[in-house]
């Protein structure tokens, strides 16, 4: 029996499958490839190119192949986009998780591991955050990522499915190994655009907002390594398939950094001075996002072992200064 891990060619999907095949499991991936690549797929993974908004395709997999349980990373993440076109993001992450959910109980397979997000609280009430904290998110991204999660509620209501899903916050690092890494076009996410400056990619690092109610005026995010959310993922799996309940968790480290001490570690990792310069906030932005991971650590028997912010800058600053252009260059 495999697992499929719908957009295993993306960031954390990729890193899941590395995850999965190292603990044995056979893994079928499925990826579009409009954000993912096709380099990061882990060789020994059947690769379909398939968009999870496509029934015929999603039925052909489970026609196709034995598969005893789904990772679903298959969906639009950025935050600043879903603000600006919020349909892109109803019609790849709701219609897609419809149709997938779709395809899945037509071919009996009942157990789904869900990338989520902490987007789904919103402005928390509390820091650090818990699983039964309220959810009210302020971005549509979010919005559409809880929609998934309930979503998949009242699916397990009506045919049995059972699902976790996974809350988690910044993912950032690179595979210990130095064979996959983080590699989007265009990049959004911090720490891989901070390592653009001392790769020569740009002059200096923009920071958004340093007018928030934290400790610097910068916002605070909880880190946590790709590796670490990967294993969760597996974990998840695992739990399931051993007859657990539904459930959601969140993952991170539980402590918090603001974009200004993330930028002087990146500054003591890489020994460049890194220089940066204050730009107006973004819409949808929390001030403050730390998580209480201790539910995952209780039921899933969760650790993160990569927790040390400058071991996590590390292992991204190692992929990046080797692969500049991410997969990009390999396409040539």
């Amino acid at each position: 029996m495999a697992i499929l891990v719908l957009g295993g060619a993306g960031y954390i999907g990729s890193h899941t499958v590395y995850e999965l095949i190292d603990a044995g499991r056979d893994v079928v991936v499925a990826d579009n490839l409009q954000t993912g690549f096709r380099q990061a797929v882990h060789p020994r993974a059947r690769f379909y190119q398939a968009d999870i908004r496509d029934r015929a395709a999603m039925d052909r997999i489970f026609e196709e192949e034995q598969i005893e349980g789904v990772v679903h990373f298959a969906a639009s993440s950025q935050v600043g986009e879903s603000m600006t076109d919020p349909l892109k993001y109803y019609d790849n992450n709701l219609c897609g998780t419809t149709v997938l959910l779709s395809s899945m109980v037509a071919h009996g397979v009942d157990k789904i591991v869900f990338s989520s997000t902490a987007a789904t609280y919103g402005e928390p009430k509390r820091v650090p955050i818990l699983e039964t904290d309220p959810t009210s998110p302020t971005n549509c991204y979010g919005e559409t990522k809880l929609a998934m999660e309930r979503m998949m509620g009242w699916v397990s209501r009506a045919h049995g499915l059972k699902y976790v899903a996974l809350r988690y916050f910044n993912a950032c690092g690179a595979h210990p190994s130095g064979a996959i890494g983080e590699g989007h076009n265009p990049e959004t996410h911090l720490v891989p655009i901070i390592l653009q400056v001392p790769n020569g990619q740009r002059e200096y690092v923009s920071i958004f907002g340093e007018d928030y109610p934290t400790k610097d005026g910068t916002c605070v995010r909880d880190y946590i390594h790709v590796t670490d959310l990967a294993q969760a993922h597996v974990l998840a799996l695992d739990h399931l398939l051993r007859g657990g309940e539904s459930d959601v968790f969140n993952l991170g480290n539980g402590v918090g950094f603001t974009v200004k001490e993330v930028i002087d570690a990146a500054r003591a990792v890489t020994g460049h001075p890194i220089p940066a310069q204050v730009s107006p906030r973004r819409a949808g932005d929390p001030a403050q996002l730390v998580a209480s991971s201790e539910r995952a650590k209780a039921v899933l028997g969760w650790a993160p072992r990569y927790d040390e912010l400058e071991t996590i800058l590390s292992t991204a600053w190692s992929w990046h200064r080797s692969h500049p252009n991410g997969y990009e260059e390999e396409k040539a």
